[in-house]
């Protein structure tokens, strides 16, 4: 069997380390792959530049507030092509705010989730992610 590929496009560093071993804690085999901006997760989308040979992720996580390229940015033109469209994206953020929320769900982000700000919690969620996206439901297989 295959081991997923996740995406993480987050630019804190602390957000980052949270994930990394929020994912190590749930004893799930999965490749989390990092890039910290919008530009630089298209470029790995889109595998161009020093991601010529990046593999397609099966997840993304993306926040919203990113440096040169905003997450709902992202989001839109990986919904726009016919390629990226079917990967599953998160919205994994700390804002509530109701108009990113609804932006998120427009542009068809799969799911909304605001960040915990406690390890347990965050830890929790995560597993619930993958139970989820990787245990019970069926994704397409994606061309690496």
């Amino acid at each position: 069997m295959r081991v997923p590929e996740i995406l993480l496009v987050e630019d804190n560093p602390g957000d980052i380390r949270l994930t990394q071993e929020a994912l190590k804690e749930s004893n799930f085999n999965s490749t989390l792959n990092v890039v910290v901006d919008g530009e630089e997760a298209l470029e790995y989308l889109f595998k161009r530049g020093k991601f010529t040979a990046a593999e397609s992720p099966d997840l993304i996580l993306l926040d919203l507030n990113l440096p040169k390229k905003s997450g709902l940015e992202v989001l839109e033109e990986i919904k726009n092509d016919p390629e990226l469209r079917i990967i599953p994206s998160i919205i994994l953020t700390t804002s509530d705010n109701e108009r990113d929320i609804i932006k998120s769900y427009k542009l068809h982000a799969n799911c909304y989730i605001i960040k915990p700000v406690d390890f347990d919690e965050f830890a929790r969620l995560t597993k619930l992610i993958e139970s989820f996206w990787f245990n019970s439901v069926k994704l397409p297989e994606t061309q690496h």
